[in-house]
């Protein structure tokens, strides 16, 4: 039989702790939308008593979340169960989180209190909870560093006290695989009541240990893993909920447990917690990392073109990315390069092919990456110098805290046609690039827009590239400017007039005057 793991998602309670990820109300909401369709089991949306904000958050996804728990936290005090019971009134499946420390440490320098005094106030923190919701959840705080004698006595009590879940935390991360399976282990053998509550697994990454130490948790029978989008959370992080979830399903065979997940959210949520906290996921982060799916090694994309799973043990598409990346690179072989070609639309002789993989792999040798238009120049179908087919002659935009950002461009075309035309967008820039596309009539998506001061001072020129797709091709655009909007214009200019070069079915557009 597979047992469900119940998903705890406190990315909008301890991921918010992270420093420099505080998020304001509406922001936790959009987040709380989007933990809904990825389907975690619970949402631990704030901690009510630390501030009004915090208290409006959880007070507002109660009211517009449904058919998940809403959980809030408090300690082992009246009035933080009562801030909770407060702003979970309108909540669905509201559940009260109560935590009191339970370390030797603590108990001596931060609570001053004796372990009698200790169970005493967790009891009364449960059943206090208990008189406004059903499903009421306790940790012991620093778990993983208190006696385990003394921890067996607190979850007996807990539990006997009509806790419906215990959490066991690594709350410094101090523990280590089979040490925290141990004390899992442990528990389920030694408290006389364990089978009337949910063990629970929350885990910090202070050692990088917190997905391990998680599933070796789940491995040894807890039920529920708290956890964050991304890994975010205080000092090093807390154990990142789509590594957990992945490697649950991935490795089910070793588990024999599932969730609910549905994992094809997993990139838009990651993506969504990384804009709004401003936290940006390391290029090679497991599972949602920009290189969790791309090959560079020759050996390894050889391999993904023959049969995926030589190199993958995940699908791109199950966590919500369209396929896998092939990086061309100094790295990469001749059957990744082949294979781009033909997707160019390219049919080369093998004495052309020959050639053409002998100049790409010394240009390779020269850049971190290949693109697209480097690799139709190698074969002689773009010029060095790219014609200016479309040219910046003027631009305009128009935005702030209270308007709706508008781009106008005015472009001047090599028979002498001048088009103009102005749209909107989600910011200037998208605006502006909306309003090329536009113009030239040729849609193309933004992949990656980067730009950096190259002198310094004021009058800073700023240098901008882009890199976008035009019907699956990335074409990269540079261009130079003291005025970094004209440089943004002229970069993705750039690129679509390298389209149009390369491309004869753009040599005959049509464009909107």
């Amino acid at each position: 039989m597979v047992n469900n793991i119940i998903i705890f998602d406190t990315t909008l309670r301890d991921g918010e702790q992270s420093p420099g990820a505080s998020l304001d109300v509406n922001e936790k909401v959009r987040i709380a939308r989007q933990l809904a369709l990825l389907n975690v089991d619970v949402i631990e949306a704030g901690f009510p008593v630390s501030s009004p904000g915090d208290f409006e958050s959880v007070s507002r996804i109660s009211r517009e979340i449904h058919g998940i728990s809403v959980a809030g936290l408090a300690r082992a005090v009246v009035k933080d169960i009562d801030s909770v019971a407060k702003a979970l009134e309108k909540a669905e499946k509201p559940r009260i989180h109560v935590f009191l420390a339970t370390s030797e440490v603590h108990r001596k320098y931060k609570l001053l209190k004796a372990k009698e005094e200790i169970i005493n106030l967790a009891v009364k923190g449960v059943k206090h909870a208990l008189k406004y919701v059903d499903d009421v959840e306790f940790s012991p705080e620093d778990a993983s560093r208190t006696e385990l004698d003394f921890l067996i006595q607190v979850v007996e009590a807990v539990i006997d006290a009509g806790a419906k879940t215990v959490n066991i935390p690594d709350t410094v991360g101090y523990a280590v695989p089979d040490h925290y399976a141990s004390i899992i282990r442990g528990l389920k053998e030694n408290v006389k009541n364990i089978n009337k509550a949910i063990i629970s697994v929350h885990c910090h990454n202070d050692l990088g240990l917190a997905v391990a130490n998680s599933l070796a948790a789940v491995k040894a029978g807890a039920q529920q893993v708290e956890c964050t989008i991304n890994g975010i959370g205080e000092r090093a992080g807390n154990a990142a909920l789509e590594e957990i979830v992945m490697a649950i399903k991935t490795r089910r065979d070793f588990y024999n447990c599932s969730t609910h997940v549905v994992t094809k959210e997993l990139i838009a949520t990651s993506r969504l917690v990384s804009t709004l906290t401003g936290l940006r996921v390391q290029r090679n982060k497991a599972v949602v990392g920009e290189n969790a799916f791309a090959h560079q090694s020759g050996v390894h994309q050889d391999g993904i073109l023959k049969e995926r799973t030589t190199y993958e043990i995940m699908k791109p598409e199950d966590v919500g990315l369209q396929k896998t990346r092939l990086v061309l690179g100094k790295l990469s072989g001749r059957h990744a390069f082949r294979d781009r070609i033909k997707e160019l639309g390219y049919d080369l002789s093998e004495k052309e092919f020959e050639l053409a993989f002998e100049e790409f792999k010394r240009i390779a040798d020269r850049k971190k990456e290949v693109f697209d238009e480097d690799i139709e120049a190698i074969i002689g179908v773009e010029e060095t110098e790219t014609p200016d087919f479309f040219q910046l002659e003027s631009l305009s935009i128009s935005c702030g805290p209270n308007a709706v950002p508008t781009a106008g461009v005015r472009l001047k075309l090599q028979d002498g046609l001048v088009v103009n035309n102005a749209t909107t967008g989600d910011g200037p820039i998208d605006a502006l690039f909306k309003a090329i596309d536009l113009s030239t009539g040729i849609p193309g998506k933004l992949q990656d827009y980067n730009i950096r001061a190259v002198t310094s001072g004021k009058d800073a020129m700023g240098e901008v590239y882009v890199n976008i797709d035009v019907n699956g091709r990335i074409v990269r655009g540079r261009a130079v400017s003291t005025d970094i909007i004209e440089a943004s214009a002229k970069a993705y200019l750039n690129a679509i007039n390298k389209v149009v070069a390369t491309k004869p079915k753009y040599a005959h557009i049509e464009v909107k005057k």
